[in-house]
């Protein structure tokens, strides 16, 4: 379940994320220690250039990187929470105090109850909603974390790069069964897709 092994778009683009906020984070951290080096060192002479130093470039500095970081993230969230219009399949998730229902549009299959599953390959829609209180929708390889709200529908890219079983889960404290709400994103060769929405073994 690591989110640092992707195997998705979306996932890659959160890994991505992280590794350059670590990455500001460090170069913030030894940006501001050798500043207090230098300020320690020079002890009480040069007041008035350790000051500019200081705030110039132990807050100016800083703050640059993490609005820069800022900005790239919200973009890049914004990018996979709306999903663009196109034939990508649709899928109701459904959450409730232990489990998780998926129902297939454009197919008449009965739901499936803790198993996902989607064409591998191919972005997915995935609307989220609740039947009781807040749960939340996260699988950590394919896509970032998305909340179930009873009375609204979150909607959710996914896309596994190749087929096989990705683990999810609700990372959202709803009682105290919440630790046992998981499921499985299960992604399907296309062949294998298609006769699951006729009504096929999965």
């Amino acid at each position: 379940m690591s989110t640092l092994h992707p195997a998705g778009p979306a996932a890659a683009a959160v890994a991505e994320l992280w590794w350059a906020m670590l990455a500001g984070a460090a170069l913030i951290f030894l940006f501001v220690m050798a500043l207090l080096a230098l300020a320690f060192r020079r002890g009480g002479d040069g007041r008035g250039a350790q000051s500019l130093w200081i705030i110039g470039l132990g807050l100016a500095f800083p703050l640059a990187v993490l609005a820069a970081l800022l900005l790239w993230g919200l973009g890049l969230g914004e990018r996979y929470l709306v999903p663009g219009r196109d034939d990508a399949p649709l899928v109701q998730a459904e959450a409730r105090q232990w489990a998780w229902s998926f129902r297939y549009s454009g197919s008449s299959r009965a739901p499936t109850e803790g198993i996902l599953l989607i064409p591998a390959g191919r972005p997915v829609d995935v609307e989220i909603t609740s039947a009781d209180v807040i749960h939340s929708f996260w699988v950590p390889r394919l896509a970032g974390k998305l909340d179930a709200i009873p009375g609204h529908t979150n909607v959710l890219r996914l896309q596994a790069d190749t087929p096989g079983d990705y683990a999810g889960l609700s990372a959202e404290f709803s009682g105290p069964g919440y630790l046992g709400h998981r499921f499985t994103v299960r992604a399907l060769e296309a062949d294998d897709w298609e006769a699951f929405l006729a009504g096929g073994e999965r």
